[in-house]
């Protein structure tokens, strides 16, 4: 079809997707979007800005306080959801997803940030979900990050929950869901050199 290529990656903790992605990027001779969910991501976007005329809610507190909830960092200090939250939600999707649509005519690699449900309806886009066990994920996380296994179980369990949170908080649906991905790997099994060469070839097909 001529387009440039257009790849979405949801990568579960210790999968590899913030190793393949930029090495994918970099094969397709096209931009890297990194993911928005990182450690930490409570704390930022609790301290984003506020919606003008929404000052008492600063866009995505609600959602810092789901996954201050969800990881036990500690109790919500306030119910998940009100009028003014909703709105703060609302324009941090916004935003996030003008960020996203702006990258599809010069093709991409977009790591997370729920892509695959932004972009569902874009022709072009290849979605991929990269997964696998959970021990052979954190095995992965422990050789690629340089950590110890106490760490690398606690990042796959306050990573994996964050990044699940995101998406069903604003989109409604299971990120475990492998309709919304066209390929499925498992990137414990294959080496991630091999996953990039996979994914290049799928989204030059399609693209």
């Amino acid at each position: 079809m001529g387009c440039q290529p257009l790849v979405t990656i949801s990568a579960s903790y210790g999968a590899g997707g913030s190793r393949v992605g930029p090495l994918l990027a970099e094969r397709l001779d096209v931009a890297f979007a990194a993911r928005l969910v990182l450690p930490g991501i409570a704390d930022r976007l609790e301290a984003a800005p506020a919606v003008p005329g929404h000052d008492d809610e600063p866009v995505g507190r609600s959602l810092g306080r789901l996954l201050r909830q969800l990881t036990g960092e500690r109790p919500p200090a306030a119910p998940l959801l009100n009028e003014a939250s909703a709105i703060a939600d609302a324009e941090y999707r916004r935003v996030r997803e003008q960020e996203i649509l702006a990258l599809v005519d010069g093709g991409a690699v977009i790591l997370g940030r729920a892509a695959a449900v932004v972009l569902r309806d874009v022709p072009q886009a290849l979605h991929v979900r990269m997964c696998g066990p959970r021990e052979l994920r954190i095995e992965q996380a422990m050789v690629v990050e340089g950590i110890d296994g106490d760490a690398a179980r606690w990042r796959q369990a306050t990573e994996d929950l964050a990044r699940d949170a995101y998406v069903r908080h604003f989109y409604g649906v299971d990120p475990l869901d492998a309709k919304l991905y066209h390929l499925v790997i498992d990137s414990t099994r294959l080496s991630l050199d091999a996953c990039v060469e996979a994914i290049a070839a799928a989204a030059l097909a399609v693209a």
